[in-house]
């Protein structure tokens, strides 16, 4: 099967990137509302939500753009790609980045307008502190080490319950609650709720985002090798035939 066209990849990607802020914003939300007074609740809440709406949605688009959803991810992908000519080409990562980032903020304005707040209401919630900045880099190298190790070891076909279980977890074990998403976390600055980020705390986070990224690749390159040639298969592998004869 031919890959799917670039502008119907980036209807995939601005639209499951989309759904998946408005379900950390939404969730956020809600989750304040029902247990105003108990911040550790509304954390678990909050994380389970994420997790289940991240693993429904790369099962909805994956099979469409490889429901990146992150353009950490969609970065490794291009990088890791290029001495074996499999992943995304340059114009594709600047495609699929544009259509995530628009996404991440129109899900934080659908979220928004939800719950009957102002469509646009930039958040107040500081997050800038070098030891949050180390739990981004801790998310992101982990998160890009699990993503391509799956395809590399040809077991993309969990990455739904498996990334989804990672963010999941990565909530509690990361002081960050793992953002570990440039376009998520630009996105996340347009709502001044419970997963609200200072627009000003945003560069920082973005910045220890792509430290952690360059140490994800890194350790791929030590543990995996050869995992270039499994770039073309994130998250999911867009060849169905290939999946119906291996399996």
């Amino acid at each position: 099967m031919s890959e799917p066209a670039l502008w119907r990849r980036m209807l995939a990607e601005f639209c499951g990137t989309a759904l998946l802020v408005t379900a950390v914003v939404g969730s956020g939300v809600m989750a304040t509302r029902l247990s105003p007074d108990d911040v550790g609740l509304q954390l678990l809440e909050n994380s389970i939500a994420t997790a289940l709406a991240l693993g429904a949605l790369i099962l909805t688009f994956g099979p469409v753009s490889g429901a990146h959803f992150n353009p950490a991810v969609s970065a490794a992908d291009w990088l890791l790609g290029r001495r074996t000519g499999t992943g995304l080409t340059i114009t594709a990562l600047g495609a699929y980045a544009l259509a995530q980032t628009t996404g991440a903020i129109a899900g934080s304005v659908l979220a928004n307008l939800m719950f009957d707040l102002p469509a646009v209401d930039f958040s107040t919630k500081d997050r800038s502190a070098a030891h949050l900045w180390l739990g981004e880099t801790i998310a992101t190298t982990g998160l890009i080490l699990l993503i391509f190790a799956l395809a590399r070891s040809g077991r993309a076909a969990v990455a739904p319950a498996a990334v989804g279980a990672y963010i999941g977890a990565a909530y509690w074990f990361t002081s960050s609650t793992s953002f570990a998403n440039p376009a998520v976390t630009i996105g996340r600055a347009f709502t001044d709720t419970f997963a609200g980020i200072a627009p000003a705390s945003v560069p920082a986070f973005v910045a220890a985002q792509i430290v952690g990224l360059t140490a994800g690749i890194g350790l791929l390159a030590a543990l995996y090798p050869d995992a270039g040639q499994a770039a073309g298969d994130i998250v999911i592998p867009h060849d169905t035939t290939k999946e119906s004869v291996s399996s």
